[in-house]
């Protein structure tokens, strides 16, 4: 297949916020250009994206995965589902010696020291064993797990030393990737060979002008305090900043086509699932936030300006456009912003890019944009930017390569 990328490019104004906080609770920076920035990690952004598949209904959920260390506990669920008959107890045992199949390696997971100083474990359950990382299956390949597992039920490490068995366990778990998985990957640190390159790169956000940490002293008053009893019941700091995003990730639509394989339903062509999760991917990055500090902040936006590119040379960022910090010289960010990246797109393009080759769609929002208007096909809404990128995206991959 051709090797095709589609590009999402944003510009989004968030308030005073902690999208993404580090070690310390403030939120994370970067120095790019000689100055310090505001910056959202791109897991923080990945897993806000993720988290909107769901949310929002963008994929049916046996088109999604569960990324967990609880891996026995989740296998053991569909094994119940699969033979309501197995008790909770038989059906961990046997979910347990599956995932050891598939080339995982689990641990009993560490007490916590509460329980212990309580005397609390004395009484519990063991708990199940848990992966040593979090561990990314697709609903679907739980599913063919459980099955496995019920067929082997009477005697589960007899049926799994069978070699065709014990190879149809790390088939099932390296094939029907759920949509997420094929677009961000999976590592596997014990079982290499069934690792899944990610089809999508997604950047560090980062502010397009120079930012500082700036700290709020907030008080909160104890409702059952009496007259006598001034002052306020708790006191703290919070860490915030305000800040104009670049935002960026590359999908490489070969590659989510090869991770996803054939149709995720028996019915369709290899296509269709390709251009929903390419629809749902730019829907989902455009329009998800992180959540980190969202009571305290209430930093509810979307970007001002969102341009797609499908391009069939390499991924490119327009970042280095920001470089040299926007200075904001008439009060805010985003109008000189678009003017810059209106400046750099079509030099940077021009010089590297396939222009003939290269598709671009624009959605923007309000006069400060205005700048970014002719360098692409404009859409009016989400829905449609979305749906015109999907279309161009079916007929790149029904051409013969």
């Amino acid at each position: 297949m051709t090797r095709f990328y589609l590009d999402v490019h944003a510009l989004q104004t968030v308030p005073p916020s902690n999208l993404n906080r580090d070690d310390t609770g403030a939120p994370k920076t970067a120095v790019y250009g000689g100055v310090p920035r505001a910056r959202v990690s791109s897991q923080a952004w990945k897993k806000a994206t993720r988290d909107y598949f769901k949310a929002e209904s963008l994929l049916d959920p046996s088109e999604l995965g569960v990324r967990t260390k609880k891996v026995v506990e989740v296998l053991a669920d569909h094994i119940c589902d699969v033979d309501p008959s197995q008790a909770q107890a038989d059906a961990l045992n046997l979910a347990a010696e599956v995932i050891v199949a598939t080339g995982l390696k689990i641990e009993a997971p560490k007490r916590k020291s509460s329980a212990k100083e309580t005397g609390a474990e004395d009484d519990a359950t063991d708990p199940a064993p848990q992966s040593k990382y979090l561990m990314f299956l697709s609903a679907r390949q739980l599913d063919g797990l459980a099955r496995l597992a019920v067929e082997g039920a009477a005697d589960i490490k007899a049926f799994l030393k069978d070699k065709d068995n014990k190879a149809r366990a790390k088939q099932i778990a390296d094939t029907r990737h759920s949509v997420d998985i094929a677009l961000f990957g999976r590592m596997v640190a014990d079982s290499a060979d069934i690792n899944v390159d990610a089809a999508v790169q997604v950047a560090h956000a980062i502010s397009v002008h120079r930012v500082e940490n700036e700290s709020d002293y907030f008080t909160a008053v104890d409702d059952h305090n009496k007259d006598t009893e001034p002052g306020a019941g708790m006191i703290g700091t919070v860490d915030f900043n305000s800040a104009t995003l670049y935002r960026y990730a590359a999908l490489g639509v070969h590659q989510l086509a090869a991770n996803l394989g054939e149709g995720l339903r028996e019915d369709e062509s290899r296509t269709t699932p390709v251009r929903r999760a390419v629809e749902a991917f730019v829907r989902g990055f455009t329009e998800s936030l992180p959540t980190g500090k969202i009571n305290t902040f209430g930093h509810h936006t979307l970007p001002d300006a969102v341009i797609v590119k499908l391009r069939t040379t390499r991924p490119i960022s327009f970042v280095a456009a920001f470089e040299e910090p926007v200075r904001g010289n008439q009060g805010g960010h985003v109008s000189e912003a678009s003017a810059r990246l209106a400046e750099y797109i079509p030099d940077i393009e021009r010089a590297y890019g396939n222009e003939d080759s290269t598709l671009t769609w624009v959605l923007r929002v309000g006069p400060n944009t205005q700048k970014l208007a002719g360098i692409g096909t404009e859409s009016a809404s989400i829905n449609e930017l979305v749906a015109s990128v999907g279309q161009a995206v079916a007929e790149r991959l029904e051409k013969p390569a």
